[in-house]
């Protein structure tokens, strides 16, 4: 029988898959797009910053591998992301579901929270992000924006159990 509703459904996995494709994506846009105008940085040295996060110092030497490996962290970061909202909203709590404009939003602000002060501490980084005006309200409307509200919107889209 086919699904009579004007939306389009998607299974959990293809929303894991599409959330984390456009959650990485729209996070690395910013960074690249941000950093670049504001102080010339390129996306290699953006991607082997990431990668600090597991090769320590040793990453801003490693060139185009050390890049590539900041680039699979970074939708490795996007994927936990995308899979722990919509895990929770699907299996736990499926009125997150129901507001994904508030919801999504919300989660982006904790998932900035929990990535400057947990992740990136427990990383070979080893220490809490500098924070400035600029570069902290970029951060929270990214994660609001681009993280939070896309992870919620594909959620939403998952077929009813």
């Amino acid at each position: 029988m086919a699904d009579s509703s004007p939306r389009r459904t998607l299974s959990v996995g293809k929303a894991i898959v599409l959330g984390t494709l456009i959650v990485g994506t729209l996070d690395a846009l910013d960074a690249i797009i941000v950093f670049w105008l504001r102080s010339g940085v390129t996306p290699p040295r953006i991607f082997r910053g990431i990668a600090a996060g597991v090769l320590g110092s040793a990453a801003g030497s490693g060139g185009t591998p050390a890049a590539l490996l900041g680039v699979l962290c970074h939708y490795t970061v996007a994927l936990g992301i995308v899979t722990t909202y919509v895990l929770v909203s699907h299996l736990l709590l499926p009125a997150l579901n129901r507001r994904p404009w508030l919801y999504g939003p919300l989660y982006g602000v904790a998932a900035y929270i929990v990535m400057n002060f947990v992740v990136i501490p427990l990383s070979a980084i080893g220490t809490f992000p500098r924070f400035n005006a600029f570069g902290t309200t970029n951060g929270l409307l990214i994660h609001m924006i681009g993280v939070g509200l896309p992870t919620a919107l594909v959620a939403a889209r998952i077929r009813p159990r």
